[in-house]
């Protein structure tokens, strides 16, 4: 007779779980990447006004020319490379935890923006996107009689 324990189930499922994305990702068992070419993601808010979507996204030590932005059948992409700065000269790295390679970032857009106002500006590492709704989408409080 085995005793039911819903915290043992728990951590179970957890360990299933994090071994199934290890997998996947292609990681060991201390979480680091084991693939020769690393892949990262920024990481990103999104906030929506009553009139338009604003996406801000960390990318630390890429200049904007390292990043692009395409926007097709209302997917915006935003992708780009951040290069490593290690040197070969006689270095030897003791822990390295920021990621380096290429990412990319795929957002699908709503049909009710207006795709050709979208403008993107960089600034100290953050990236941001605005993405103006049309005129028909935006929110407007109606009165009631």
């Amino acid at each position: 007779m085995t005793r039911y324990s819903p915290n043992r189930t728990i951590r179970d499922l957890q360990r299933e779980v994090d071994s199934l994305f290890d997998r996947f990702f292609d990681r060991d068992r201390d979480g680091e990447d084991r693939s020769s070419s690393p892949v990262w993601s920024p990481r990103t808010d999104l906030l929506e006004t009553d009139d338009s979507f604003r996406l801000r996204l960390d990318v630390p030590g890429m200049s904007k020319d390292d990043i692009t932005i395409n926007l097709q059948n209302n997917t915006l992409t935003v992708s780009g490379e951040r290069t490593s700065e290690r040197t070969e000269e006689d270095e030897e790295y003791v822990r390295v935890e920021r990621a380096f390679g290429t990412f990319h970032r795929t957002f699908t857009l709503p049909d009710a923006v207006d795709v050709e106002q979208i403008e993107a500006a960089y600034d100290n590492g953050v990236l941001t996107i605005h993405v103006p709704k049309t005129e028909t989408s935006t929110r407007r409080q109606i009165e009631i009689k």
